[in-house]
């Protein structure tokens, strides 16, 4: 189905929950293809930040649209924003529990005693999840001793943890760009082990597009959700099956890290996206069920969230405008070169 004809632009922000890298390159690459445009929006895409938490940006009125894990969206629902999941797009969860493998932390219960590294901030909920499978309080010092570590590597590089967290797109990587000082060559895969907590079964939902109940009720903006839906779908598209050209869209929005860094994470990003079975930003209702659980037995939220939490119509009404490849059955992950330091 061709995009609505309109005769002027409807501006909306966006909200990331993080500084401009890979893991928004749909959006941006939605922007540069004019795609946001081609379903008459201007769309201003707003960086995140430490101190910056998309929920409150939308609930506040700041921005139309946001981005965040779904835990997180879940606990700012119960403390009252009207915040709904409109798009689940990441149909699985990147986070890893990393370890040497000359010190390796193989299992969550190998953790018992150990020092644990985690970011905090809502990022630990998987983690101590899978702890407490094991029989493990994280809230226990005489059980484990839960570090908080920096949006970093260094304190896994410097042995001063037994394991810490990352990101399959972006810490993990960071180790693998480190140079090993008694080899001379940078780490390698086999240098580390890795806990994948989708293997565990306490992987939550995480970047996920969110708006407000309350905007989405005005008419016309349930359509107007839609096409930006559309467009942030194609983009997606596009950064799957274009991927130079999308890795040089994010460079041009000035990244911190280097070009290297962008290109593995854009191939873990898509692996995140890739395959979505029921379709792009399609809701996986048993993983929504799990995080719903994990969410309520480790104390994100004190109740299950209500069935209006989510919705599934408006991707769905914007799938009728995509073409191409929806689900991304036959996609296949690129081999990417680590580069040192990610430049």
């Amino acid at each position: 189905m061709a995009p609505p004809e309109c005769t002027e632009l409807t501006p909306v922000n966006l909200q990331l929950q993080w500084v401009a890298q890979s893991q928004f390159a749909g959006y941006y690459a939605a922007k540069a293809q004019g795609f946001f445009e081609e379903f008459c929006l201007d769309v201003t895409i707003l960086e995140g930040a430490v101190d910056i938490v998309p929920q409150q940006v939308v609930a506040s009125g700041q921005a139309q649209f946001g981005i965040a894990w779904v835990p997180k969206v879940l606990a700012s629902r119960e403390e009252g924003a009207d915040l709904v999941n409109i798009a689940q797009v990441f149909q699985r969860s990147g986070t890893l529990e990393v370890s040497w493998a000359d010190a390796p932390v193989t299992t969550v219960a190998d953790m018992k005693g150990k020092k644990i590294g985690t970011w905090g901030f809502g990022n630990e909920h998987e983690l101590f999840a899978a702890m407490r499978k094991e029989g493990i309080d994280p809230n226990n010092p005489e059980d484990v001793e839960i570090i908080q570590q920096s949006f970093d590597m260094l304190a896994l590089l410097n042995r001063e943890l037994d394991a810490a967290q990352a990101m399959t797109y972006n810490e993990y990587a960071q180790v693998l760009e480190a140079t090993n000082e008694e080899t001379g060559e940078l780490y390698q895969p086999e240098d580390l082990v890795v806990i994948n907590f989708n293997d565990v079964g306490t992987a939550m939902l995480q970047d996920h597009v969110f708006v407000d109940g309350k905007w989405l009720a005005e008419e016309g903006n349930e359509q107007l959700a839609t096409q930006f839906l559309a467009a942030a779908f194609k983009g997606w598209q596009f950064c799957r099956d274009n991927f130079d050209e999308c890795v040089q869209i994010v460079l041009d929005n000035g990244p911190t890290l280097g070009e290297g860094h962008m290109r593995w994470q854009l191939n873990e990003i898509n692996k995140l996206i890739w395959p979505s079975p029921n379709g792009i930003g399609i809701m996986d209702p048993a993983l929504w069920e799990q995080t719903a659980t994990i969410s309520v037995e480790g104390g994100v939220i004190k109740e299950a969230p209500s069935a209006d939490a989510y919705r599934t119509d408006l991707a769905e009404a914007a799938h009728q405008y995509l073409s191409g490849d929806v689900t991304g059955e036959s996609w296949t992950a690129l081999e990417v070169e680590v580069t040192p330091g990610g430049e």
